[in-house]
């Protein structure tokens, strides 16, 4: 790999390429990268199938990425365990050579007999590696990006329609209820007038009555 390295990287800012691991022991490759560098990995495991003798996704595969910086007594920038297809990303603090290592299990423990299924190893692993600027990289996924920023502003518009909508409801509720309250104090004023005048009408009818019954001498 290091003999390879060296051709790639005076290609474009991504870089592909795909190797083969037997499970045993990890595969590494190495990075000469300048100072604050972004690195943006996408790797995608594959497993060899020898009823068809074909590459084909296992959802049992793990993989396990490392990066050292080798130039720095092996300091380790990146320690991520991932399935079998995923991303890694990191920027180089400093410049100089950086190891990535790849070390792939499997949940069913099938890594002890890779090697035997594919003469070359049973996993076979491919990588695209972009290497560059943050603006660069990320122009990638510009797409993606648009697409989340159009569901935000989507998600806003319609929590301005939520809120404008309970706004309006608050202002009806308000209207209902002075209407409501109105409408009972009338009731109890209508209420108080009929007492009084049914009060007066008893009374003048209990003032009529006895006076009746005095005339009639009955009392």
């Amino acid at each position: 790999m290091r003999a390879i390295l060296p051709l790639l990287s005076l290609g474009t800012v991504a870089q592909a390429l795909y190797f083969f691991i037997d499970g045993t022991t990890p595969k590494c490759f190495f990075e000469d990268l300048p100072k604050d560098t972004l690195v943006v990995g996408h790797y995608d495991a594959q497993e060899f199938d020898e009823n068809t003798q074909t590459w084909s996704k296992h959802d049992g595969i793990s993989i396990y990425i490392s990066v050292d910086e080798v130039f720095d007594n092996d300091h380790r920038v990146v320690s991520q365990r991932g399935s079998s297809a995923g991303r890694f990303t990191f920027s180089a603090a400093d410049a100089g050579e950086h190891r990535i290592c790849f070390t792939p299990s499997s949940s069913s423990g099938r890594q002890g007999w890779l090697s035997a299924l594919h003469p070359n190893g049973g996993i076979k692993l491919s990588l695209d590696l972009a290497i560059g600027e943050t603006s660069e990289i990320e122009s990638t996924d510009k797409g993606k990006m648009e697409d989340i920023s159009q569901r935000v502003r989507d998600l806003n518009a319609r929590l301005q329609d939520i809120r404008r909508e309970q706004v309006f409801q608050r202002e009806r509720e308000a209207e209902f209820r002075d209407q409501s309250e109105t409408t009972n104090a009338r009731v109890v004023r209508w209420m108080l007038i009929q007492v009084v005048v049914l009060g007066a009408t008893c009374a003048w009818q209990l003032s009529h009555l006895r006076s009746f019954f005095i005339k009639q001498k009955l009392t």
